[in-house]
């Protein structure tokens, strides 16, 4: 992040939902603190934690979440919104991109 740039923060209690399968994701989540359980169809597919990001896979593709997010324990993130994240994947290389939307496409195809 940019010097001197705000950054967002959210709270979620445990329990709460941050997003539901198929929802519109203009956001990602870093965690500060705290646990979330990704799943779908009902089935856990990851439990995360502190320094590990999730919903970014909405913004490489513009497509509909893959998965739902709900807080495990209360949980502390960082949020990154679309435009900050494309202004970070502009100045990456050209390959790493490329790179980012075959992993992305390929979850997607492996989770249908």
């Amino acid at each position: 992040m940019e010097k001197g740039k705000v950054l967002e923060r959210k709270i979620f209690y445990a329990g709460q939902k941050v997003f539901n399968e198929g929802d519109q994701g203009d956001r990602a989540y870093l965690i500060q603190d705290g646990m979330v359980e990704i799943s779908k169809h009902g089935l856990v597919l990851a439990t995360l934690g502190k320094g590990e990001l999730f919903g970014e896979m909405a913004l490489v593709d513009d497509k509909p979440r893959m998965a739902s997010a709900k807080a495990q324990t209360d949980l502390s993130v960082v949020i990154i919104n679309r435009d900050t994240f494309r202004e970070k994947l502009a100045k990456s290389d050209p390959f790493i991109r490329g790179l980012l939307n075959i992993f992305v496409r390929n979850i997607r195809n492996l989770t249908r």
